[in-house]
């Protein structure tokens, strides 16, 4: 599927993906799925362009979205019953999206349980506005516990648009980056995409993630799946996605 394409528009395929390890489709826990019903048609919408695996990661962020270990598996137990209701056969599971902050560095102090997936994979993301001033060292924590920290949509974070050594610095620090599909189809601008365009072009993107919330997200991925000039751009990143099939 990804020889030349002759038209501008393809059969949307994102079965190569396989496994979305960044979404927030447990409903109700933050900004993402409102309802169960939501969630269900998402899942159904997204297993239909190739999706077999879903690793929901809703956001941890204590002054918004305070959620821990015992608000979000008893959700995703409640959403695995849903889908079986249904006979939706799909792979389920939950993690977090941790936002990097003074909250999260006591958190890796105190040993308290973290969401992860696959044997030791955590997804962090920075705000914003400004990088976390205690990037480096949250980076380090969780290497010392034997976590791989995966970066969420590091081309989203403008502060490094002009400062790509930064990304190159994350990586030298032994973090993978997960850039959005979103950011692909320009959903966030045309600045975003573009250092996503470059992040790849420079081999430095391990993973894709839908990084969904709601509808406009969904169509703008669906509508993302038929474009051919995505999948010239993809083609010869080395994702590591499928990995966490099992």
């Amino acid at each position: 599927m990804f020889g030349i394409f002759k038209k501008s528009k393809v059969n949307p395929d994102l079965s190569f993906i396989g496994a979305d390890m960044h979404s927030h489709l447990l409903p109700g826990l933050d900004d993402g799925s409102k309802s169960m019903e939501d969630t269900i048609h998402f899942i159904k919408e997204l297993n239909s362009l190739g999706y077999e695996k879903f690793i929901c990661t809703p956001h941890i962020l204590s002054a918004v979205h305070p959620n821990t270990p015992q608000t979000i598996l008893p959700r995703l137990a409640e959403v695995k019953e849903a889908l079986k209701e249904q006979n939706i056969k799909v792979k389920i599971e939950a993690a977090a999206e941790y936002m990097v902050d003074y909250e999260f560095e006591q958190l890796l102090k105190t040993g308290e349980q973290l969401l992860t997936f696959g044997k030791n994979f955590i997804l962090i993301e920075m705000s914003y506005l400004a990088p976390s001033p205690n990037i480096g060292q949250v980076i380090f924590d969780l290497r010392l516990r034997g976590l791989q920290p995966i970066i969420a949509h590091p081309e989203r974070y403008n502060y490094y648009h002009f400062q790509f050594n930064q990304y190159k610095q994350l990586k030298e620090k032994g973090c993978w980056l997960q850039v959005n599909l979103l950011s692909l189809a320009g959903y966030y601008g045309k600045p975003i995409k573009k250092v996503a365009e470059k992040l790849i072009a420079e081999g430095m993107i391990d993973l894709i993630g839908t990084d969904l919330h709601h509808q406009n997200h969904l169509n703008a991925t669906k509508q993302l799946a038929t474009d051919a000039a995505f999948y010239k751009i993809i083609k010869d990143i080395p994702l590591k996605n499928r990995m966490f099939l099992d």
